[in-house]
Parts: structure tokens; C-alpha cells; sequence
């Protein structure tokens, strides 16, 4: 089970190469949720989303001989696109498995960091076989998306960034609203914060029908989604909560809150007008549930995590229509 060394010695890995994201605000923000509201703008990270981190945490970490016979992914993109660049900064192969539904723009700029890209059918085909197979086939070591310790630990360095700039701040009591997945950055942030600002709370948010971390949290027992299609927010959509991930989550984490793909592209419209960043609906499920479901946080200060921005041009004009409604 990753730990706050774990964290801090990504971090160390990591100087140098990720960006320190900025901790934005805006008083209309403010207005909406009834508090003040900041955002952690991991969509200005590399590849325009979190996953750098862990990627780059998890690539670095291996042991030389490995990390040349190069590495395997899995992704619906933002992943893809983060271990794509970590490996090519390393001068190491890279494959990555992409559902054919992923954004096309997630697709492209795969491929244009240099990986291979595969696509499969997400709803008859098994992207875990598929990789186990290559992986087998190519000596590639597999870069997990949520459920690996490093990926896990590089993805923490964002909490170790939330505290630093809360302090900065002076916000010592506030819910960190995160975009959950599999848990990956939940989980990793959630470490970071318990070890380093303990009036700071990690919970994830997820889109509706896609809530398997919420109803596990809910029950206590790992739950799975339905379908793994008909979500806006593809880069958040998993079939369960990872092995490892969950406990950490069950540990520390408050409960989930669900979001619809109208709120999330709401959401992307306002983070637009008011902060000047572009979302996708997925990274932008934390800022809707910080925005359209207040009645579930009860701390005077709320951040969210803004954690990825590779949008297609036709869904992000879907989302500034809404600044007309």
C-alpha cells in the first residue's frame, strides 16, 4: 500500500518535469456554491491532465533493463496521453489500449507522442486481456491507470501541491472535490492530505450512472457500473474501484457526490467564463458538484480538482451553449 514516502519521493522524481499547477478562483464562482471555491488546474499539466504524474512516477521508478523493452497502457486517453509522453522522455516504447469511443483529438495526440495506439470495443472486448496477451508477447511492462502503487503515489504529488497552496492561503478547513475514476488521484491526493493539512478532506465525484466509487463508499463493498458507454465523461468512466485504491479511499475520503453530463458541461462553460481554462466533462465533474450540489459540503472553503482538459471542439461548443440557456 503506497505511502506518504511513497509521495514525497515521486515528488522528488517528478521536480523538474510536472508542473506546479495554479490554485484559481473567481468571486462569480464563489456566488454559485455559496463559499469560496478553488480550483486546481490540473488540465494545465502535461498532455492537459493529471495522469502525467503517475505516469511519469511509474516509468521512472522501473528498473533500466525494463523500462527499455518499454511499457504497456490502457486508456480511454488522458493516460494514454501521459504514459505516451513519460515514455518518450524516457526513450522507451509505448502501447497503449484505447477504446475506439475515446475523443478522437485523446486518439491523435497518442499517437502523436509516438505510441502505438490499439483500439478495442469496450462493451464485447476485454481491455485486460488484450493487455496481458501484449504484454506477454513484447516483454512490455504494464502501466496500470488507477491500481499501481507509483501511479498512485505520482498522482499524490497533487495533494502535496493542495496543502502547500491552501497554507499559502490560509484555508485550513475545506472538502477537496476530486474527478473519480478508478481512484488513482482520489486515492493519492486522499494520502497526501492526511499526512500533510488533516483539516483538508478528499471526495470523489463521479457522473451519474457511473458511480461505482460512491456506491462502494456508500456500502462497503466494491461495486460495479452497469455499462462502461453513455457518459460524457469518458476519462472517468471505470468498471470498479481499484484493489488498492478503495481501501485508501474507505479510509480517507468523505462520500461521494454524483453529478449529470448537463451539470459537468455547465461546469466546463463556467471554468471557461470565469477562470479562463478549458475542461473536459469529465474534469469537470468536481467544479459541478462543488457548484450544483453544495447541499452536501458543509465546509465554508471547497477546491476542486479541475483534473483534465483534452475536450473535443464539437463537445466543448455543447458546453458554452449552455452559457445561453
Amino acid at each position: 500500500m503506497p505511502d506518504i514516502t511513497d509521495i514525497e519521493a515521486a515528488a522528488l522524481r517528478l521536480k523538474g518535469h510536472a508542473r506546479r499547477t495554479p490554485l484559481l478562483s473567481s468571486p462569480f464562482l464563489d456566488e454559485i456554491a455559496g463559499r469560496r471555491v478553488f480550483v486546481k488546474a490540473e488540465c494545465l499539466q502535461h498532455t492537459g491532465s493529471f495522469k502525467f504524474r503517475g505516469a511519469w512516477s511509474a516509468l521512472s521508478a522501473l528498473a533500466p533493463g525494463l523500462r527499455a523493452k518499454g511499457v504497456i497502457a490502457f486508456s480511454s486517453g488522458n493516460h494514454a496521453q501521459g504514459v505516451a509522453l513519460a515514455a518518450k522522455l524516457h526513450d522507451a516504447p509505448a502501447v497503449i489500449i484505447m477504446p475506439m469511443d475515446a475523443p478522437r483529438i485523446k486518439i491523435e495526440n497518442t499517437r502523436a507522442l509516438g505510441a502505438e495506439v490499439v483500439l478495442y470495443d469496450r462493451e464485447t472486448e476485454d481491455r485486460d486481456a488484450i493487455g496481458d496477451r501484449l504484454s506477454t508477447e513484447r516483454g512490455l511492462t504494464l502501466i496500470k491507470p488507477f491500481d499501481d502503487e507509483m501511479v498512485i503515489a505520482g498522482q499524490g504529488t497533487t495533494g502535496l501541491e493542495i496543502a502547500e497552496q491552501a497554507a499559502e492561503l490560509g484555508i485550513t478547513k475545506a472538502d477537496v472535490v476530486v474527478c473519480c475514476g478508478g481512484g488513482g488521484l482520489t486515492s493519492g491526493i486522499a494520502l497526501a492530505l492526511a499526512a500533510r493539512s488533516t483539516g483538508l478532506r478528499a471526495r470523489p465525484a463521479e457522473p451519474v450512472g457511473f458511480d461505482d466509487v460512491t456506491r462502494s463508499l456508500a456500502t462497503g463493498t466494491r461495486q460495479k457500473n452497469a455499462t462502461m458507454s453513455g457518459s460524457l465523461c469518458d476519462a472517468i468512466v471505470t468498471p470498479t474501484p481499484g484493489e488498492i485504491t478503495l481501501p485508501i479511499m474507505q479510509r480517507m475520503c468523505g462520500p461521494g457526490i454524483v453529478v449529470t453530463d448537463d451539470e459537468a458541461l455547465r461546469a466546463m462553460a463556467l471554468a471557461w467564463l470565469r477562470l479562463k481554462i478549458v475542461l473536459e466533462p469529465g474534469g469537470a465533474v468536481a467544479l459541478a458538484a462543488a457548484l450544483f450540489h453544495g447541499e452536501q459540503i458543509t465546509t465554508p472553503d471547497v477546491i476542486c480538482v479541475a483534473s483534465g482538459g483534452n475536450v473535443d471542439p464539437d463537445i466543448f461548443a455543447r458546453a458554452l451553449a449552455r452559457l445561453a440557456d
